[in-house]
């Protein structure tokens, strides 16, 4: 078994993911009515978040695995880099996830767009860790010590 294989595989997921998100899924959101993105940013929020925590955790398990069976510490950083998606998504993101959750469904339209633009563009920092530790994971598999 390589775990580190598959640690650069579940990084992968979680870029390929967030990349999902942004170009694709948050385009087409803004494009809805307002009680119609909201209801729908709801329930991909959820949704989204549990697998993106799931494919960061598998990820930085699996590289302190591989780390613990060759001690090349760019496993260590790969996993710590992919790791700090929760901190971000927490310190980051939540408050914007706080502001659109308690927005009653008849709210005026102007504020729930530029709030659900915000996430968007937050949402790209999901983007660069994922693509950070992918490189480092990919640096490690490519020229092992």
């Amino acid at each position: 078994m390589r775990p580190g294989l598959y640690a650069f595989a579940a990084a992968a997921s979680f870029l390929g993911a967030t990349t999902y998100i942004g170009l694709v899924e948050q385009p087409a959101r803004l494009a809805l009515s307002g009680a119609a993105m909201l209801r729908e940013w709801k329930w991909s929020n959820r949704r989204g978040t549990l697998v993106l925590s799931v494919f960061a955790a598998v990820s930085a398990i699996l590289a302190y695995v591989q780390f613990k069976t060759n001690g090349d510490v760019r496993w260590l950083i790969g996993g710590t880099v992919i790791l700090a998606s929760w901190p971000y998504a927490y310190f980051v993101m939540m408050p914007v996830n706080v502001w659109l959750f308690m927005i009653p469904p008849g709210t005026a339209l102007s504020p729930l767009r530029k709030l659900m633009r915000d996430w968007g563009l937050l949402e790209w920092g999901h983007v660069l860790i994922g693509f950070a530790a992918a490189c480092v994971f990919a640096w490690a598999l490519e020229l092992p010590l």
